[in-house]
């Protein structure tokens, strides 16, 4: 598990979006898209935090099964009064499963979620913690 926060904390976000001039990219840009499969829950939680430092808010999507982590994503940010709930779409998408297939309706999420006044408070107490306990272990 530490790997992974290392993983996080040590990872560089760039916006690589041609003429992100204009709000729809500009948005973009702190969208996570979540899969049930790749990563550990704690990897999106984790990187949800590092992008509500950097744009005060973050967007996390995903599609048909990744729907649960997606949500678990949000409570735990939510109930650790990181983040408040700015936004919930739902909707359907055609997703072909293989080239020339038929197109089969998935389910969509996207959580817009921003940061709380005391996130950055909680976040400070968190890290302070973290090295007491660090400090400990040598």
């Amino acid at each position: 598990m530490e790997a992974v926060a290392e993983g996080v904390n040590n990872l560089s976000i760039t916006d690589s979006a041609p003429g992100n001039n204009n709000n729809y990219n500009n948005n973009k840009k702190n969208r996570i898209q979540v899969s049930n499969t790749k990563k550990p829950l704690f990897f999106y939680v984790n990187l949800a935090k590092r992008y509500m430092q950097q744009y005060n808010e973050v967007e996390l999507s995903a599609l048909g099964m990744a729907i649960a982590t997606v949500v678990t994503v949000a409570e735990i940010l939510k109930n650790n009064g990181l983040a408040l709930e700015k936004k919930i779409m739902t909707s359907t998408v055609d997703m072909r499963e293989e080239t020339g297939g038929r197109p089969a309706p998935k389910a969509k999420i996207e959580i817009v979620l921003w940061k709380t006044e005391k996130f950055d408070e909680l976040m400070a107490a968190a890290a302070a913690e973290e090295a007491a306990d660090n400090e400990e272990q040598s």
